[in-house]
C-alpha cells in the first residue's frame, strides 16, 4: 500500500527517483498516466492490469466511458526503475500534469499521485477545510 507524501525532485532528464517507502511495490515495473486534477497517476504493474481488468467492463456505448478509457489509456506509459530506483516520465506527461524541477509524489493506497508542488500547494489549500468540516460519510461506516 503507498501511503504519505514525499518531495523529490525531477532532473534534468525527466526522471524521478522513487520514494524509498515505495520502491519493494514499484520495482517490477510501474505504468504512469493521466491523473483527475492535472496529476499523474503511478500504478505498480500488476494494480495497473487490475484496473485496466475493470476498466474493460465499461459500456462502449457511453461517450464519457469512450473518453475517460481514450484519455487514460493512450497516456500510460510503462517503466521500469533504473539501478538507482529513477523513473522517466515521458514528456506529454510531464506537460500535461505542468511538471517542473519541484514535485509532491504523495501515496493513495493503490497508487501514487505525481503532483506539480504548487498545484498540491492549493489543492491541498482548497480541500483541507472540506476535509476537516466533511459531516456526511464519505465512507459509510468508516468513522
Amino acid at each position: 500500500m503507498l501511503l504519505g507524501t514525499h518531495t523529490p525532485k525531477l532532473d534534468d532528464k525527466g526522471r524521478l527517483i522513487l520514494p524509498a517507502k515505495f520502491r519493494r511495490e514499484l520495482e517490477d515495473g510501474v505504468v504512469i498516466t493521466r491523473g483527475q486534477e492535472r496529476c499523474l497517476y503511478v500504478f505498480s504493474a500488476a494494480e495497473f492490469e487490475r484496473v485496466h481488468g475493470r476498466m474493460r467492463q465499461a459500456p462502449m456505448g457511453d461517450k464519457r466511458a469512450r473518453d475517460f478509457l481514450r484519455m487514460f489509456l493512450a497516456a500510460a506509459s510503462d517503466e521500469k526503475p533504473d539501478s538507482q530506483n529513477r523513473v522517466t516520465i515521458p514528456t506529454a506527461l510531464r506537460a500535461y500534469a505542468d511538471l517542473g524541477r519541484e514535485l509532491v509524489v504523495a501515496g493513495v493506497g493503490d497508487h501514487a499521485e505525481i503532483w506539480n508542488a504548487d498545484r498540491w500547494a492549493a489543492y491541498t489549500a482548497a480541500n483541507e477545510d472540506t476535509f476537516a468540516e466533511l459531516e456526511e460519510e464519505v465512507y459509510p461506516g468508516l468513522f
